[in-house]
C-alpha cells in the first residue's frame, strides 16, 4: 500500500519533468529548422494538421463512457471553439515561433513565466477577481507579478557579458543545432513572445469557461485543433506565397514535425488533463520554471557563445515571480476555503438559534 502511494508522488514527478525537458528539446529543433529555412507559419499548420488527426480518436475514446449525457453543441458554443482556435493556437503560435525565430529558447521559457501574471492582470480586467489588498494572497501575487516584470525586463534589455565564450575554433565550426540569434533582434523577439503568451493567458480565461458548458476537455481541444489548424492554413497562405515553403526539404523537418504534433499536441494535453484531475489545477504549473534549468543547461553544454548573464538572471527571476505568483493563489485559495467555512459554521449556530428564539416566543 505504501509502496502505491509512493509510486503515485513520485510517477507524476518524473513525468512532468522528462515533459518539460522534451519540450525544450523540441523548441532548440524547431529554432534551427526555423533559422536554416522552415517558415514559422508552415511548420504551425503541418504540426496542427497532424496533431488534429491524432487528437480526434483519442479525445472520443476517453470520453467513450460519457455518451449518454453529451453536452448541446450550440452557436454560442461554436464561437467560443473558433474565439479558442484562432486566440490559443494561430494568434499563440505564430507570435511564439516568429518569437522563437528572432530570440533563444531560454527566452521563450523566461516570457512562458509571465503567464501568471497575465492571468491576474486578465482576472481583474475581466472583473474575475477582486484587488483586495488586505488579502495575503493578494498582497503575495502582486510582490511576485512585481519580481516577474523585473525579470522579463532584465532579461529583454540587458544581455550582459557571455557565460561561455567559444574558442576561435569553434566559432569556424558549422553547428548542428541553433540556440540563440542576433542580438539586434533581440527586443522584436522578447516582444512577440510576451504578445504570444498574452494571448495565451487570454485563451485560458475563454477555455476555462468554455469547459463549464462543454465539460469533454479533451474534445475541447480536438475542435479548437481543427478550428486553429484552418485558421492557420489560411494565415499561411496569406504570408506565404511561394509554393516551395510548403514543401519539407530535409528528412529531420519532417521528424520534427511528427514529434512536435505527438508531444505537444497529443501526449502533453492528455497528461496534463489526467494529472489535473489527480493531482488539482495547479500542479501541472509547478513544473514549468524546470524549463529555465533545462534550457541553461543545453546552452552551457552545447552552444557556446549563447548564454548571456542577463538572459539567465532575468529568467531566475522570472521564475522565482513565477512560484511567488503560484503560491499567492494557493493563499488565496486557502482565505477564500476558511471564510466560506467560517460563513457556514455561522450559519449553522444562527439555524440553533431560531430555534430556540421561536421557543421562547410560544411560550
Amino acid at each position: 500500500m505504501e509502496a502505491k502511494t509512493k509510486m503515485s508522488e513520485v510517477l507524476p514527478f518524473i513525468i512532468m519533468v522528462i515533459m518539460e525537458g522534451w519540450t525544450i528539446g523540441l523548441t532548440i529543433f524547431a529554432k534551427t529548422a526555423i533559422t536554416n529555412g522552415m517558415s514559422p507559419f508552415v511548420f504551425i499548420v503541418y504540426t496542427n494538421a497532424l496533431a488534429t488527426i491524432l487528437l480526434f480518436p483519442s479525445s472520443f475514446l476517453s470520453h467513450q463512457e460519457d455518451r449518454k449525457e453529451r453536452p448541446t453543441f450550440t452557436f454560442s458554443l461554436f464561437m467560443r471553439f473558433l474565439f479558442l482556435g484562432f486566440i490559443g493556437i494561430t494568434m499563440t503560435q505564430s507570435f511564439l515561433f516568429l518569437g522563437l525565430s528572432y530570440s533563444s529558447p531560454i527566452l521563450v521559457c523566461a516570457m512562458g513565466h509571465l503567464i501568471p501574471t497575465f492571468n491576474f492582470l486578465l482576472s481583474l480586467i475581466l472583473r474575475k477577481a477582486e484587488l483586495n489588498l488586505r488579502s495575503t494572497g493578494i498582497q503575495v501575487q502582486i510582490i511576485g507579478i512585481v519580481v516577474s516584470i523585473m525579470g522579463a525586463v532584465l532579461a529583454e534589455f540587458f544581455k550582459g557579458p557571455l557565460i561561455r565564450p567559444s574558442s576561435h575554433h569553434l566559432k569556424q565550426t558549422k553547428q548542428l543545432l541553433v540556440f540563440s540569434s542576433t542580438p539586434e533582434f533581440w527586443l522584436l523577439g522578447g516582444a512577440l513572445l510576451a504578445t504570444a503568451f498574452f494571448s495565451l493567458s487570454l485563451s485560458n480565461f475563454i477555455q476555462k469557461e468554455t469547459i463549464q458548458q462543454y465539460p469533454e476537455p479533451m474534445k475541447l481541444v480536438s475542435y479548437s485543433s481543427l478550428i486553429g489548424t484552418i485558421l492557420s492554413a489560411v494565415v499561411s497562405c496569406i504570408v506565404e506565397r511561394d509554393i516551395n515553403a510548403w514543401k519539407i526539404k530535409r528528412n529531420k523537418d519532417l521528424i520534427l514535425i511528427v514529434l512536435t504534433a505527438l508531444v505537444g499536441g497529443v501526449i502533453r494535453p492528455n497528461i496534463q488533463v489526467w494529472l489535473t484531475r489527480m493531482k488539482g489545477p495547479l500542479y501541472v504549473s509547478l513544473f514549468k520554471p524546470f524549463g529555465i534549468a533545462f534550457a541553461t543547461t543545453f546552452g552551457l553544454c552545447f552552444f557556446s557563445n549563447s548564454l548571456h548573464y542577463g538572459s539567465v538572471i532575468g529568467a531566475i527571476l522570472l521564475g522565482m515571480g513565477y512560484y511567488t505568483v503560484i503560491y499567492g493563489q494557493i493563499k488565496g485559495n486557502e482565505e477564500e476555503r476558511s471564510s466560506e467555512d467560517s460563513s457556514e459554521d455561522s450559519s449553522d449556530s444562527l439555524d440553533k438559534k431560531i430555534p430556540l428564539l421561536q421557543e421562547k416566543m410560544e411560550v
